[in-house]
């Protein structure tokens, strides 16, 4: 029997990954988070720019899902970190780091 959470957050990383190594080869030029509304965190708060940046976001179905995904790519060594977000957070998100991108 197929665990579909599992197959969700596999689907969900390996869609981040495979954006990621068209343009970069380290984990470390990455920021990667969770959210409720990946659109905000990303031009808002991260100032990350809609046009001319490289950015991914995925809907993970569940908040824990969400939370496995970070983790991975925190673990790979990509810059974030855990505690954010409540139970409305479903998305994981990804951008390249620049130098006006906070952070």
């Amino acid at each position: 029997m197929v665990n579909i959470t599992e197959t969700k957050v596999q689907q969900v990383i390996a869609e981040i990954e495979k954006y990621m190594r068209q343009f970069s080869g380290y984990y470390s030029d990455w920021y990667v988070g969770i959210t409720e509304d990946p659109r905000k965190r990303l031009f808002e708060d991260h100032q990350v720019k809609e046009k001319g940046d490289l950015w991914i976001y995925q809907d993970c179905g569940s908040e824990s899902n969400a939370r496995e995904v970070e983790e991975y790519f925190l673990k790979k060594g990509c810059d974030g970190g855990t505690g954010g977000g409540d139970y409305k957070t479903t998305y994981a998100y990804a951008y390249k780091k620049n130098p006006h991108t906070n952070p």
